[in-house]
């Protein structure tokens, strides 16, 4: 995931120390609506590897009792004239309420009692409620999949890391539309916000048969 200078580098400087991972975790799927995995949205790319990944770890979830917690990018008709991010992303468009691109992927089986978060930021706790819904499911830890690495995944485990909450980033379930901004941003996010594993070490954790040390 990183050349061996880099390495060389962060662990010089303490970087990429393992978290403490907790005892009640939720699965957090960030905005893996069709407006992302369909390449003929605007927006989308081919991430059917990505929403694989994500299947999985939701499936495992589903046969206990692990919250599952879904984001989708949705703006309001008229908000390309007020939102700033429009104008550095004008795709951003596509994602308008009733558009048709904000609906959740449907190879990932949504529930009807699985949150949906609706939100217009990076982070999925920017302007939403999540911080308090995760509180109140008693939620110590965060396993964060999704799109896209570079963007939402990123500021949402810069968020999870000054709320306290340590994310786990299932490599597998996490991407975006260019190898390069995700490899990078993988690296970031091990380094200084989050423990990135492969997906076999997240779906043992959910089994309750696998915790790393801190």
């Amino acid at each position: 995931m990183t050349d061996s200078s880099t390495q060389a580098v962060y662990e010089a400087a303490r970087l990429g120390r393992g978290l403490s991972w907790g005892s009640r975790p939720a699965v957090l799927v960030v905005d893996l609506s069709t407006g992302f995995t369909d390449p003929e949205a605007p927006m989308g790319s081919d991430l059917s590897a990505v929403v694989s990944a994500t299947r999985r770890l939701l499936d495992a979830a589903r046969s206990g009792d692990t919250p599952v917690v879904f984001t989708t990018i949705e703006f309001d008709p008229g908000d390309e004239d007020t939102v700033l991010w429009m104008q550095k992303a004008p795709s951003l468009e596509s994602l308008v309420r009733d558009g048709g691109w904000t609906a959740i992927d449907p190879r990932l089986g949504r529930r009807p009692d699985e949150t949906l978060v609706r939100k217009k930021g990076a982070s999925a706790f920017f302007g939403t409620r999540l911080a308090e819904m995760l509180a109140d499911l008693g939620v110590d830890t965060v396993i964060l999949c999704g799109a896209t690495t570079s963007g939402c995944i990123r500021a949402t485990a810069i968020d999870l890391m000054q709320l306290g909450l340590p994310a786990v980033v299932p490599e597998a379930a996490v991407g975006d539309r260019a190898p390069e901004p995700h490899e990078a941003n993988l690296v970031d996010i091990a380094a200084k916000y989050g423990d990135v594993v492969p997906l076999d070490a997240a779906l043992a954790y959910l089994a309750g048969t696998a915790t790393p040390p801190a």
